[in-house]
C-alpha cells in the first residue's frame, strides 16, 4: 500500500499533539528575564561594594558562569532548561552549561580522554565559527571603511 505525501502529512498532523507555543514563550520569557534580573542585581551589589563598572561586569559574568556550572553539576540546570526552554540559554549561562554538561557526562572516561576531550564538544564549534565570522565581518567592515 502506497501512501501519498499529502496523506502522510495529514496522518502525522493528526497523530502529533499540538505544541504549547504560548506557554513555551511565557516560560522562556520568565526564565530569561529572571536570569537577567539576577545578573543586574549582582551588578548593583558589586557596584555598591566599590567595584568599578568594568570590574563589576566581569564579576557578574564569572558569578553567573560559576552558578550555572554548579547547578549543572547538581542536575538542577536541566530542570530549569526544561521549564524555561530557550530562556535558559541567555548567552553566558547557556555557554557555561554547554561546557559543564559534557565535562560531567564524560568524567567517567578520565580527565584527558573524557573531560578534556569532550568539554568543548558543544561549545567548541560555536567558538570556532563565532571567531571565524567575526574576523570576516571585521575584514568587510575595514574594507568598507577604507573605501
Amino acid at each position: 500500500m502506497s501512501v501519498s505525501k499529502k496523506q502522510y502529512d495529514k496522518m502525522t498532523k493528526k497523530a502529533t499533539p499540538p505544541s504549547p507555543w504560548f506557554r513555551n514563550c511565557v516560560c522562556a520569557f520568565f526564565t530569561g528575564g529572571t536570569i537577567c534580573t539576577f545578573g543586574q542585581l549582582l551588578f548593583n551589589i558589586y557596584s555598591m561594594c566599590g567595584m568599578f563598572e568594568q570590574e563589576a561586569r566581569t564579576a557578574v559574568s564569572v558569578t553567573l558562569v560559576a552558578i550555572t556550572a554548579f547547578l549543572t553539576g547538581l542536575h538542577v540546570w536541566e530542570k530549569i532548561g526544561k521549564f524555561g526552554g530557550a530562556g535558559s540559554l541567555v548567552p553566558i549561562t547557556g555557554f557555561a552549561n554547554s561546557v559543564a554538561s559534557p565535562a560531567i557526562e564524560f568524567k567517567s572516561e578520565g580527565q584527558i580522554t573524557g573531560v578534556g576531550a569532550k568539554m568543548f564538544a558543544v561549545a567548541g564549534p560555536v567558538i570556532v565559527f563565532g571567531t571565524l565570522f567575526s574576523v570576516i565581518y571585521g575584514a568587510i567592515y575595514y574594507v568598507i571603511g577604507v573605501l
